[in-house]
């Protein structure tokens, strides 16, 4: 051997491995680290990506639990509305390793609980989960009580599960400047009042993520010893942006420090693992293929690619029996179910994110 490229793979080169096959012939993208058998206690957080990830993971009768699953008697579309079913616990879209280390905190340790309220037409709104509750609560200690029940239900599934998968979204998000304490949106947008000089926008950088991520990651497995984490980078795009930049430049500026982050704990701890749906979702290799026309909501058929990558990386691994096609609808349980793949322009409303948009210019009208 004169050099060490002579012995390597064809999946170790662009052209074999890419530019001479069919993108959806392109295979063994993921080598897992961790076995995810059918009966695997998997629990799903984060960003609007997960929200596919957990329905996939159903429809194929896999073991997704929903610790917080509401009240009995909603109907199915109750559920989705008031984000029951869309997560394992009810906090909305997790989009930041900030976000998480707060909740997590709150759940797991003797951290306050900030006391912060927002109002809007005399209903009350949860900053940190304002979607949930579709025109608001009654009242502040009704909306408290709610979410201590969210913090209880975090606590069960982060004891009670196998795997816990995290989806990472955005590393832009508004802050009370004297505390630090992150939103999940930014204040004015769906409730309360902004106040520049209590609220400030904060684009988080390498380092930041870095640590926020790693201060997570040790919260869980401290509660739980046993459990592996695996990450994935949600592939669709930022609503809007407040960093001065472009929304384009701004997408691929956080989605590539979140994928970077990713990379590095997977390297620093063997608990974790990275799954490449956002490589497989947005890379041009794909040619687009798996958006929808808006370029952000991703296709179902881009979904059932992802998750049959998935299980069939997960067969190659562990030598599992392939996993089974996604079910029937009558055959997924009810108190289980998760939205459906691609989200209507109403749907993604429940994705917090996405209301942004209601505040870009009509192009069509000057």
């Amino acid at each position: 051997m004169s050099h060490p490229y002579e012995t390597l793979p064809e999946d170790r080169f662009w052209r074999t491995a890419v530019a001479e096959r069919d993108a959806m012939e392109i295979t063994g993208l993921w080598k897992p680290r961790h076995e995810i058998r059918r009966r695997t206690r998997i629990v799903t957080a984060g960003s609007c990506f997960a929200q596919h990830f957990a329905k996939a993971l159903v429809a194929r009768r896999y073991r997704w639990l929903d610790f917080e699953p509401g009240p009995a008697g909603l109907t199915a579309e109750q559920r989705k509305d008031y984000h029951y079913g869309t997560f394992s616990f009810r906090t909305g879209n997790i989009y930041t390793p900030r976000m998480l280390h707060q909740w997590l905190s709150w759940a797991l340790t003797d951290v306050p609980v900030p006391e912060a309220v927002w109002e809007k037409d005399g209903r009350f709104y949860d900053p940190f989960r304002p979607g949930v509750e579709p025109g608001g609560f009654v009242s502040p200690e009704e909306l408290c009580a709610s979410r201590r029940e969210t913090l209880a239900a975090i606590a069960a599934a982060v004891k009670g599960s196998h795997v816990f998968v995290f989806t990472m979204g955005l590393t832009e998000a508004w802050q009370d400047r004297a505390t630090g304490v992150e939103y999940a949106v930014c204040p004015g947008t769906v409730a309360g009042t902004f106040d520049a000089e209590a609220h400030g926008f904060v684009n988080h950088g390498f380092a930041a993520l870095m640590a926020d991520m790693t201060a997570a990651l040790r919260l869980l497995f401290r509660v739980n010893r046993g459990l592996k984490v695996l990450l994935t980078v949600s592939p669709v795009p930022l609503t809007a942006t407040a960093s001065g930049n472009h929304v384009l430049t701004a997408t691929s500026h956080s989605k590539s420090l979140l994928r970077a982050v990713a990379s590095e704990l997977v390297r620093a701890q063997p608990r974790v693992d990275y799954f490449p749906s956002y490589e497989i979702i947005t890379h041009p290799a794909y040619r687009g293929r798996f958006f929808a026309s808006n370029l952000r909501s991703v296709l179902p058929e881009g979904v059932d690619h992802v998750m049959a990558q998935f299980f069939r990386d997960q067969a190659a691994a562990f030598g599992a029996v392939a996993a089974l096609p996604p079910a029937p609808a009558a055959l997924v349980p009810l108190p289980e179910e998760a939205p459906e793949p691609e989200l209507s322009e109403a749907e993604e409303l429940r994705c917090e994110e996405e209301i942004l948009a209601a505040f870009a210019p009509d192009r069509r009208h000057g």
